[in-house]
């Protein structure tokens, strides 16, 4: 069906009502519905997720492939794949991504800094250089 994406897929919660002081790093997928005061950091790897929810905060820098927030972060933001701000996210931090999705409302009170990939190089066949033209001549002695 049109306008239905599928949920982001998370393997450890950060529940509501919860607090982590202190850095988090996490595989996979986090989703945070409490409170972070640290950098919470994916480990390399496969693909991974981070979804902080509209009752989620982060107070620190955050980095993972693909990042969804519809809280609040207090921090940079890098998103090495997708980031999807929803209507109701706030960041407050320099943003990088290679990928944007960012619904009405959503505000951000930083720099947006996409990741250009690099382009692929355009390979030009070698023609051979232009001659000189010449003058035409007319041979009135030949008849």
């Amino acid at each position: 069906m049109l306008g239905i994406k599928k949920q982001a897929s998370t393997r450890s919660t950060i529940g509501p009502g919860m607090r982590v002081v202190g850095d988090c790093t996490f595989q996979d997928g986090l989703q945070i519905d409490g409170e972070v005061i640290g950098n919470v950091t994916a480990d390399p790897g496969p693909s991974n997720t981070l979804v902080i929810s509209e009752t989620g905060r982060v107070q620190g820098a955050v980095l993972a492939d693909h990042v969804v927030i519809s809280g609040s972060v207090t921090g940079p933001v890098h998103a090495r794949e997708l980031l999807e701000l929803q209507s109701k996210a706030r960041v407050e931090g320099d943003v990088r991504y290679k990928t944007l999705e960012m619904q009405q409302g959503a505000v951000i009170a930083g720099q947006l800094q996409p990741q250009v990939t690099k382009p692929m190089p355009v390979v030009v066949e070698r023609q051979e250089p232009l001659q000189e033209p010449t003058e035409p001549t007319l041979d009135f002695d030949k008849q």
